[in-house]
């Protein structure tokens, strides 16, 4: 037989053999994956994989995603691919407990209108809407009735796609919601006025206790907890103040035994200090003083003092100062103890704080792990490197921002203002449950008390990886730092300024999670863009730009020329036979800013077409070199291989 000949049976063969590989594996490992993403992208967590394989009940999930329109949209049409794929992953690992029906609402239609009733919310492609609305966002319910609704998945929280979809499935696996606790110096419930301004028909209720209870099922404890409810899953401590040692006993063990803090301190309350004492109906000045929880924090491995506050000239806000009523001599100066924290200053990399706009503090405090730690830290707000620690006194009374910033020298470092802390802890009482003030007595030999509850047997170490959110401020919950609020139609409506509020209520959403949701953190993202290309994109635009805007000055010019000619010589230019009255040198002069008119358009639109030209060759270019040059190289490598050893085998 012939070398060709016996080269077409190979080539037969291995087409066979390819054909058969590919139907096998098809019909028995159809459900097998190799992900070689560099982020493992389409590899679901650990995390994940718990919550799908813990449901009990039945979940439908429904995709309302507009196909028709998808696909003429080259980014969602992708990540559209991306969701259902996903999805399908989780309706797989659920093992018949979740159901997925992808519905394609198209305009006008029955689904369209069932989308809309259920909340997904419609994306117009065009100015008017004529072409109809794009929808692409999921509905979760569940065999109660209870539902969960994401109104668009937008490709900007690709990184939190799995966790928005496992936090979906999660909530609907609950039968209710969350249980939080909060203990706090502040006057959540009633405002600055307390219980009176409230019996008057005035409660003052701060928003953010409002907008927490929108979500979980809220309890106000006071500061003398002997122990913590089951039944709460966080616990909100918002500078609490005072708090008896047998309150700090239950806040231990309540985190030891696997409940979540959220803990709000702060150096100097500048919010307490506005609250009246319910005996003198006047401010209190001692409610300002700082909060710490030192004996728990050092057991959970944080440092924080409450003797000074972070100064940042980097972040400070500007305030008036001086001045009478009439507001001569006032001036604007920054004052390095408020600060607003932009969003790009905020941790991306974590739930809470990825999404977030800027964020208000008010003399707020440093956090940092302690040496012998054995918690994980992880900041989610910093401070710029244009700042100090400054002694709470310094703005004690009347703060002067003129005086802090004459003595302002900043050190260069940046410091945590808000951190997560994870892992392990061990209890702040290694010496035992604190001695009830009872038993003392009885100690110095009083008559004992009639017996009570068995004591609870205490908890030396977590059960399990602690979670405890540390913030170094709690004046960002008053409402002044973060919304204002206006009256629309006799009706106050709020309007943020700063995302204060949305943060507390995303630290306890994720708090109040189980620790699979908890552990989950941003991914990669499918859509990786081409840098050279970007780069080269931009120095184009910048080429063509220079270019762009001559012409349209060009064109300018000769549109006002032409129109000063078309109106130059009578009274009546302008309209019907204006031209007539006109010389035939001026007759000239516009058939030629005409033709300059045209001309100069033509040429506008011959650049703009060539940027697009130029840009797109550019991209072809470079993806041919990422995506085809590598394999090219390979097979032709791989076939001058091929070649060489044959010759070498005819020679020999």
């Amino acid at each position: 037989m012939s070398t060709k000949g016996s080269s077409l049976i190979a080539l037969g063969v291995a087409a066979a053999l390819f054909l058969a590989v590919n139907i096998v594996t098809n019909r028995n490992v159809g459900g097998v994956q190799l992900d070689l993403t560099a982020d493992r992208l389409y590899t679901l967590s650990q995390g994940t994989r718990n919550i799908l394989g813990n449901i009990r009940e039945p979940i439908t999930l429904k995709l309302y995603l507009s196909e028709a329109l998808a696909n003429d949209v080259p980014q969602i049409k992708a990540y559209a691919t991306r969701v259902r794929e996903l999805l399908h992953q989780y309706a797989s690992l659920a093992k018949g407990k979740i159901k997925l029906e992808i519905i394609a609402p198209e305009p006008f239609s029955d689904a369209e209108d069932q989308a809309v009733r259920v909340g997904v919310q419609g994306m117009a492609l065009t100015a008017d809407a004529s072409g109809g609305s794009l929808y692409f966002g999921l509905v979760g319910t569940n065999t109660v009735d209870d539902q969960q609704v994401i109104p668009f998945l937008s490709s900007d929280r690709e990184q939190f796609l799995e966790y928005d979809l496992s936090k979906l499935v999660y909530a609907l696996s609950l039968a209710t919601k969350p249980v939080v606790a909060v203990i706090s110096g502040l006057p959540l419930e009633f405002g600055t006025g307390g219980m009176a301004a409230a019996m008057r028909g005035r409660p003052e209720t701060y928003q953010v206790l409002e907008l927490m209870r929108q979500f979980f099922d809220v309890r106000v404890l006071n500061g003398e907890q002997k122990t913590i409810d089951e039944k709460v899953g966080v616990l909100a401590l918002i500078h609490p103040r005072n708090l008896t040692t047998a309150t700090l006993y239950a806040i231990d063990q309540f985190v030891l035994r696997g409940g979540r803090v959220l803990a709000m301190v702060d150096p100097h309350c500048e919010t307490a200090g506005a609250q009246l004492d319910p005996l003198t109906n006047r401010p209190d000045p001692s409610a300002t003083k700082g909060t710490s929880l030192a004996k728990l924090f050092e057991a959970w491995g944080v440092e924080f003092s409450d003797q000074a506050f972070i100064a940042d000239l980097g972040q400070a806000q500007r305030v008036q100062t001086g001045g009478g009523g009439s507001g001569s001599g006032r001036t604007v100066v920054l004052y390095p103890a408020w600060l607003n924290i932009p969003s790009a200053a905020l941790n991306k990399q974590d739930i809470i704080t990825a999404t977030l706009g800027d964020i208000v503090l008010a003399s707020a405090g440093a956090i940092s792990p302690r040496n012998d730690a054995t918690t994980r830290f992880e900041p989610l707000l910093t401070s710029s490197d244009k700042a100090m620690p400054m002694p709470v006194a310094r703005i004690a009374g009347r703060p002067e921002p003129e005086a802090l910033l004459r003595d302002f020298q900043a050190t260069g470092q940046r410091y945590t203002l808000a951190a997560r802390i994870s892992g392990p802890v061990k209890t702040a009482f290694p010496e035992g449950a604190p001695v009830p003030a009872e038993a003392k007595s009885e100690e110095a030999g009083a008559t004992p008390p009639p017996p009570t509850i068995p004591a609870v047997v205490q908890l030396k170490q977590s059960v399990g990886a602690a979670n405890i959110i540390v913030v170094g401020d709690a004046d960002m919950v008053d409402d002044r730092f973060w919304t204002r609020t206006q009256s629309l139609m006799g009706q106050p409506i709020s309007l943020p300024f700063a995302a204060n509020a949305d943060f507390v209520v995303n630290a306890i959403d994720n708090l109040a999670g189980s620790n699979d949701l908890i552990s989950l953190r941003g991914r990669g993202v499918s859509q990786r863009p081409f840098t050279v290309v970007d780069g080269m994109r931009r120095e184009a635009e910048r080429q063509f730009l220079a270019r762009e805007t001559a012409l349209k000055q060009r064109l300018d010019d000769t549109a006002r020329k032409l129109a000063e000619a078309q109106g130059h010589g009578s009274p009546v230019a302008g309209k019907a036979g204006a031209t007539a009255l006109l010389s035939a040198e001026e007759r000239d002069a516009i058939a030629s800013f005409r033709s300059d008119l045209l001309k100069t358009r033509q040429e506008l639109r011959i650049v703009r077409r060539d940027l697009s030209r130029d840009i797109e060759r550019l991209e072809s270019v470079v993806k041919f070199i990422n995506i085809g040059l590598g394999p090219l190289a390979i097979g032709l490598t791989a076939v001058a291989l091929a070649v060489t050893r044959r010759r070498r085998r005819a020679l020999g």
